[in-house]
């Protein structure tokens, strides 16, 4: 019984690692692509305000 609840206690901690790793990497995907939409939004903002400059 004890090698039983040893095993289930090694399962469960090695799922739980792993998964804790697959949560992280999701995350910094995440966080990658919406820093570059940021960016994105900030360059198209800047460009109509300086097309809006040249034009007047």
């Amino acid at each position: 019984m004890r090698s039983l609840i040893a095993f289930f206690s090694a399962f469960f901690l090695m799922i739980t690692l792993n998964s804790c790793e697959l949560v992280g990497g999701i995350f910094k995907a995440g966080f990658n692509t919406a820093i570059f939409l940021v960016i994105l939004v900030v360059v198209i903002i800047l460009i109509f305000v300086f097309r809006g400059r040249n034009k007047s």
